[in-house]
C-alpha cells in the first residue's frame, strides 16, 4: 500500500511557475514508476510526466521544455516544476505510483492548478 499526498497547486497568471510535490508513504526506491497526470474539466486524465526508479523520464509533447519531473530519494518525494504556465494547463494534477511485479496503480487526491490569462 502506498499513500501519495500532493501539494503546491494554486492560482497563477499565465507565464508564471509552480512547483508541485508528491510525498510517498513508501520509499520511492521500491516504486517502479512515479508520474504526474492531469485532468481538465470535461477531459480524460492524461499523462504529463513520469520518472522511473532508474531516473529515466518522459513527458507529454504539450509540456516538453516547460515541465521538469524530479525525485528526492531522501525525502521520498517526486516534484514537478511547471514553468511558463498557460491557461490550457489548468487542471487537477494527480500523482501516480506504479508498484510491484504485477504493477498496481496508486493515486493521490489531486491538487488544483488554475492559470489565468
Amino acid at each position: 500500500q502506498v499513500q501519495l499526498v500532493e501539494s503546491g497547486g494554486g492560482l497563477v497568471q499565465a507565464g508564471g511557475s509552480l512547483r508541485l510535490s508528491c510525498a510517498s508513504s513508501r520509499s520511492i526506491f521500491s516504486i517502479n514508476v512515479m508520474g504526474w497526470y492531469r485532468q481538465a474539466p470535461g477531459k480524460q486524465r492524461e499523462l504529463v510526466a513520469r520518472i522511473t526508479r532508474g531516473g529515466s523520464t518522459n513527458y507529454a509533447d504539450s509540456v516538453k521544455d516547460r515541465f521538469i519531473i524530479s525525485r528526492d530519494n531522501a525525502k521520498n518525494t517526486v516534484c514537478l516544476q511547471i514553468n511558463n504556465l498557460k491557461p490550457e494547463d489548468t487542471a487537477v494534477y494527480y500523482c501516480n505510483a506504479l508498484v510491484g511485479y504485477n504493477p498496481t496503480d496508486y493515486w493521490g487526491q489531486g491538487t488544483q492548478v488554475t492559470v489565468s490569462s
